[in-house]
């Protein structure tokens, strides 16, 4: 179901469409902004709708191209229907799907506790949104999908730090990177590029409401001694979509500000 539609005679200067899930706000409204602000048309979705009516404002605002679709990205149907509706929106700019972003995750509203005393219901949840929704969502956009196209998949630095009572979030990171080697070999006969962006703690409205000291969290651990901003992140995706990063498939980066070198 489309959220919301904007159908401006914006120029898109050529650049393909660009995908972003978990789009109603934190770091997903700030991949459709950046790359809006770059010039690309997005196609961001959410299964909140109310996010997404105010992401595309948010971008619309910016003098971008943007149009919001509503999916449960763990959802056979509700991906596939959804791509549907987003390539019609691409083909309906004279583009097509250039990159998908899976950025959506459950995370903020995680209950931190002992590996032993996980709700399985939670683990469920978790690993559902977190590792199968990108398997989903890239295989619901495989048809429309086509060479020179990108997917970006989101994992996080908690990877590599092993971050204690979070072992539900920290396996479906896990299992993010793993997907996305098999998918750059799978795809990469179509010269379809699969990469990871693994990001540190991010100030995000999700993480200002995980602790009282997120703006110094971690900081000190870092080789550049601050925070991280979304637009950290956003950059890396920039990169990944673009022209620069043509040769690059299977790789996972890690912007984290040197808290934690692989």
């Amino acid at each position: 179901m489309v959220a919301t539609h904007d159908t401006s005679d914006r120029t898109t200067d050529g650049l393909g469409t660009v995908v972003i899930t978990g789009a109603a706000g934190g770091l997903g409204r700030a991949f459709a902004l950046g790359f809006a602000r770059r010039g690309y048309p997005i196609a961001a979705v959410d299964i909140d709708p109310k996010g997404i009516e105010e992401t595309v404002q948010a971008v619309t605002d910016a003098n971008g191209t943007a149009a919001g679709f509503t999916a449960d990205v763990t959802e056979t149907v509700s991906t596939d229907t959804m791509a549907e509706q987003v390539n019609d929106y691409a083909q309906s700019l004279g583009t097509t799907v250039h990159a998908v972003v899976n950025n959506a995750a459950i995370y903020a509203t995680i209950n931190r506790s002992a590996f032993e005393d996980i709700d399985p219901e939670e683990w469920d949840k978790v690993i559902g949104v977190n590792l199968k929704g990108p398997w989903m969502v890239t295989r619901a956009f495989s048809p429309y999908l086509t060479a020179g196209s990108r997917v970006i998949n989101l994992a996080s630095a908690t990877v590599y730090s092993g971050s204690e009572q979070w072992a539900h979030y920290v396996a479906s990171k896990a299992g993010v990177i793993g997907l996305s080697r098999v998918l750059a070999k799978e795809l990469g006969h179509r010269e379809i590029n699969v990469n990871t962006i693994a990001p540190g703690f991010t100030l995000t409205e999700a993480s200002y409401g995980l602790m009282d000291d997120a703006e110094s969290y971690g900081v000190q651990r870092g080789a550049l001694k601050r925070a991280s901003q979304p637009d950290d992140i956003v950059g890396a995706a920039l990169y990944l979509a673009g022209p620069d990063s043509s040769f690059v498939t299977g790789q996972t980066i890690v912007v984290d500000g040197g808290r934690q070198f692989i």
